[in-house]
């Protein structure tokens, strides 16, 4: 009993009450990986899903889908996807105070000047390309600008899974390239897209 006569807590409680404030502080620093994570994974899958049936492994379509369709899927799932993971990325560093928290907020502001620059670039090239190399240098840089964000990401807050996500998509998108259009999209639907989804539920259950 206390001093003013209300029940003490148990030690278990006070033990999970502790474990309770700990994980909730660890979510915030480290952010919601749902937001991190998992709007890449739902751009990349529908985007890159439907530039692989427009191309299809061995040069034939899958479905009617025009690359102009495919194109207008990616980007806007792109651009969708960098909002909320700069979104993401400010709000986790809105717990912290000083310069670390400056820090933290120019770099999820990069995330969606980024999206918008590459799109520039991309757009004055792009047309002096044929369709299917036009649609790999999109798909390419894209992936590149994310898997060099993700890796500074995991050296700024000293978050080795978005490093090693950074390096993971890195290395699928330089093995599309090496293998042509159809295949960069079929692998960056299934292995970057669902790994995305996959990788933004297990850090979550995790957190």
């Amino acid at each position: 009993m206390t001093d003013d006569g209300e029940q003490a807590p148990a030690p278990e409680d006070t033990l999970r009450l502790m474990e309770e404030q700990r994980a909730a502080t660890v979510r915030a620093l480290r952010g919601d990986p749902l937001l991190l994570y998992g709007p890449w994974g739902v751009a990349w899958l529908l985007g890159f899903g439907a530039f692989f049936l427009h191309y299809g492994l061995d040069g034939v379509p899958y479905a009617p889908i025009s690359w102009a369709q495919a194109m207008s899927v990616l980007m806007c799932g792109l651009l969708v996807a960098g909002g909320v993971a700069a979104f993401g990325i400010v709000r986790m560093s809105g717990v912290i105070r000083g310069g670390t928290a400056a820090k933290g907020a120019m770099f999820g502001y990069t995330w969606f000047a980024g999206m918008v620059l590459m799109s520039v670039i991309a757009a004055h090239f792009s047309p002096m390309l044929p369709d299917h190399q036009a649609g790999l240098l999109w798909s390419s840089i894209a992936l590149m600008l994310v898997a060099v964000l993700y890796m500074a990401g995991g050296a700024i807050y000293h978050n080795w899974p978005m490093f090693f996500v950074g390096v993971w998509i890195a290395a699928v998108d330089a093995l599309g390239v090496i293998l042509g259009p159809g295949w960069h999209a079929l692998l960056a639907a299934v292995l970057l897209g669902g790994g995305q989804i996959a990788v933004a539920f297990w850090l979550r259950r995790r957190t």
